[in-house]
């Protein structure tokens, strides 16, 4: 592997996707395999991308897919497998020295597995003894409290439900989740100022918009079938806007892969008219100065006489709030917006400028903007700046969170929470006879805090890799091992299974692309997009083991044992997934007609209150919500020099790293490595290539003992004081506390460090 750092000069997309597809195809399978699978990827009749949850076109191409989607399958259909006699071979203090990419490389799990303490080995079992044994030790706890029971965003409906009906049953609402560490400030901002947690817009918005501004995301890699909807826009005369502290190449300019006359020609569409590079942390002040010009705007066209800038009727019928929201921001100093902005008032006011022209405008965001302290009142901050020209609730124009993992919403929609509404506990007691728990439980820094403190006994993770994703890893890697239990499912091995307690089980389940076959025949799951369509996915692949077992099986298959007096069927349910959906139906009378409605091609679209405009809050309307100041990260208000957010690189997928490249930003074959402007390696007296050490800094401006030593400088067109290191390696560089006090999301993005040179 050639380690290299080589400025990209092609276009997302085009030639350089397709070759990254092939060489990860040539890597982990049979290329017929993968072609079987990308062919039904993404159809109404194949099965769902179990990458990003972008929606699907109603009328796709007969290849929708995109690299990473191709990169994700690839990895999933892999014909290698982690089986007896890898652990044979294998000690899991061995395989703690193995990199996080090698791991997941090693194949596919395709047997229950034991850790077996003598031996350093993980020991295959059968599924009953799997199910009885972890059974036996959750109902040795005199607290159902003392278990957290945490969920992946991959994850379907069907057996998201069924985990929390378990837990609930079992005594817990603790639900730790992945959305927890990426969009829960979506979850509580949104609700708390329109009513709904989830976007406002469907794809259809896409086509009738003027302008998309497109702020702390970047499409390119984390969900690269939105560029085809960029390029659509921007050639029929839209315009986008990007704003990010770095400058990502799927922002700027993009190569159809699916467009033959672009591919043969190499020709490309440039994406955004404009490119705002923002200070790490400086979202909140430049969404501020926007708002102060379009008000002082406003005030002087009513003065003159001209047509109001804002839409008065909208605000005065639909909303509250605004008088407030108007005195915060016209007492924002322009000074302190652009120091902590890093743009000047004129880049300010282009943007300003762009909105007040824009009659419908949508705005899409990402972990740039939740990753914060304050990551919920941006999230806000953004409501207010579509409230105030009434772009929300009619075509074209909305709030559009690019979640992450392909069902990280639906699994909060049927009941993954710590919070869950009387409403819904109601209906899901009324349905099966028995009274769930309303005390609030845990979320993901909770569960963590629970684990070190001692107070949690048993860890069951329905896929992901909590211990890597969480903040603080190194701290929180020892009382992970000092549990009772851990029982992860999964498809392929990862750090958090090596991380053993006194009963360590790994329980391994087919993955979106193979085929689920149960009593009554094949089955379909559902899952919810960004944009609230539900649809089915149908595995057409055979599965990589005899031995796997649906998700829905296993969970079926610990809470028969965990639960002998237990009021549900479970083996009934999991016969034939429709009456899994029955059930969810009717708990949850949104889903009504559910399945009848996945039966039709594309699925349906769950009602949002917000997008008719309907106000699901307190006050009946939509809230124009004041936050204080212009810091989305107080605990930074030392004036940190330097601020660090973690990234994903382009071979990368949350905590899934399919290879050490980042083709886009010019890494090849390495992942140790620092961006940094070339104004702020000036100052920092550092040259492109040059090893330098991070230390992370306390609230009070102290060097702390988290610190990452020998990352390689690499000089990048992005803003000054900002610095930039991969997801999850910097992970531990952030403490526990230092997330929102609303949501609980870790402050992943905005870092406080120290740089010095390396011996």
């Amino acid at each position: 592997m050639k380690k290299k750092i080589e400025s990209y000069q092609g276009a997302a997309g085009g030639w350089g996707a397709v070759k990254s597809v092939a060489n990860a195809v040539r890597k982990q399978m049979d290329i017929r395999q993968d072609v079987i699978a990308m062919f039904d990827m993404n159809k109404p009749e194949g099965f769902d991308c179990p990458g990003c949850a972008w929606p699907d076109p109603k009328h796709s191409a007969s290849f929708d897919i995109c690299e990473n989607g191709a990169k994700a399958i690839a990895w999933e259909v892999t014909d290698k497998q982690v089986n007896a006699s890898f652990f044979a071979e294998n000690t899991v203090q061995s395989l703690l020295t193995w990199g996080d990419h090698e791991l997941e490389a090693a194949g596919r799990l395709t047997q229950p597995l034991k850790y077996d303490a003598v031996s350093d080995c993980y020991k295959p079992l059968s599924w009953q003894q799997a199910f009885d044994e972890i059974g036996e030790r959750l109902q040795s706890y005199s607290d159902p409290n003392q278990v957290e029971f945490y969920t992946s965003g991959r994850t379907s409906n069907e057996a998201a439900f069924l985990y929390q009906l378990f837990a609930r049953e079992y005594g817990s609402n603790n639900f730790p989740d992945c959305s927890n560490m990426c969009h829960e400030p979506t979850s509580v901002g949104l609700a708390a100022s329109i009513g709904v947690g989830k976007g406002t817009v469907l794809l259809e918005d896409f086509e009738k918009c003027d302008l998309v501004i497109c702020i702390g995301h970047n499409p390119g890699t984390n969900h690269p079938r939105m560029l085809t909807s960029l390029r659509a826009l921007v050639k029929r005369g839209a315009k986008m806007i990007a704003i990010n502290p770095l400058q990502e190449r799927g922002l700027e300019r993009f190569t159809a892969p699916q467009n033959p006359f672009e591919m043969l020609t190499n020709s490309e569409t440039q994406l955004a008219s404009a490119y705002y590079n923002v200070r790490i942390g400086g979202d909140m002040a430049l969404l501020k100065g926007m708002m102060r010009l379009l008000i002082e705007r406003d005030d002087a066209a009513s003065a003159a006489g001209r047509p109001s800038l804002l839409d008065d009727e909208f605000i005065q019928t639909h909303t509250v709030g605004f008088d407030e929201l108007r005195r915060d921001v016209l007492n924002s100093e322009w000074k302190d917006i652009e120091r902590i902005s890093g743009l000047s008032q004129t880049q300010i006011a282009e943007l300003a400028d762009a909105y007040a022209a824009a009659e419908r405008t949508i705005i899409c965001y990402g972990m740039g903007i939740t990753q914060h302290e304050h990551g919920t009142q941006n999230v806000q901050q953004l409501v207010n700046l579509l409230l105030m020209k009434g772009n929300i609730g009619k075509p074209g124009a909305g709030i559009c969170p690019l979640r992450g993992h392909s069902n990280v919403q639906g699994d909060r929609t049927v009941g993954i929470t710590e919070k869950p509404s009387a409403e819904f506990l109601a209906r899901l007691g009324e349905r099966y006879g028995f009274t769930p728990p309303h005390a609030p439980g845990h979320a993901a820094i909770a569960s963590m805090q629970a684990i070190c403190t001692g107070q949690a006994r048993a860890l069951i993770c329905m896929g992901g890799n909590f211990a890597l994703a969480m903040p603080d890893r190194e701290a929180s890697a020892v009382p992970l091992t000092q549990l009772d239990l851990t029982v992860h499912v999964a498809t392929k091995l990862n750090r958090s299974h090596l991380l053993t307690a006194r009963h360590s089980y790994i329980l391994p389940v087919l993955g979106r692309s193979e085929i689920d076959m149960q009593k009554s025949g094949a089955q379909a799951v559902t899952v919810e997009d960004s944009m609230s369509m539900i649809h089915a996915s149908r595995g057409v692949l055979k599965p990589a083991g005899v031995m796997l077992k649906s998700e829905c099986a296993v969970v079926a298959g610990i809470a028969q044992a965990a639960l002998p007096q237990s009021v549900v069927a479970w083996e009934y349910l999991v016969e034939d997934y429709d009456r899994i959906r029955n059930d969810i139906e009717a708990v949850l009378p949104e889903f009504a007609d559910y399945n009848q409605r996945i039966r039709h091609p594309g699925g349906f679209h769950l009602i949002n209150a917000a997008a008719e405009r309907r106000w699901m809050t307190l006050s009946g309307k939509a809230n124009f919500i004041t936050s204080k100041g212009l810091l989305e990260d107080p605990s930074s208000a030392f004036n940190s020099k330097l601020v660090m957010a973690t990234v994903r690189s382009h071979d990368q997928y949350n905590t899934t790293i399919y290879g050490m490249d980042d083709r886009y930003r010019g890494v090849f074959g390495q992942r140790d490595v620092v961006f940094m402007s070339a104004k702020q390696a000036k100052i920092c007296r550092v040259k492109n290539g040059e090893r330098v050490n991070l230390i992370a800094l306390t609230p009070d401006g102290k060097r702390s003992s988290r610190r990452m030593d020998r990352l390689k400088v690499v000089i990048y067109p992005m803003a000054d004081r900002s610095l930039v290191t991969y997801f999850p390696e910097s992970n531990h560089m952030l403490t526990l506390d230092n997330h929102d006090p609303l949501s609980g999301i870790p402050g992943y993005k905005s870092i406080p460090v120290e740089l010095e040179p390396s011996n």
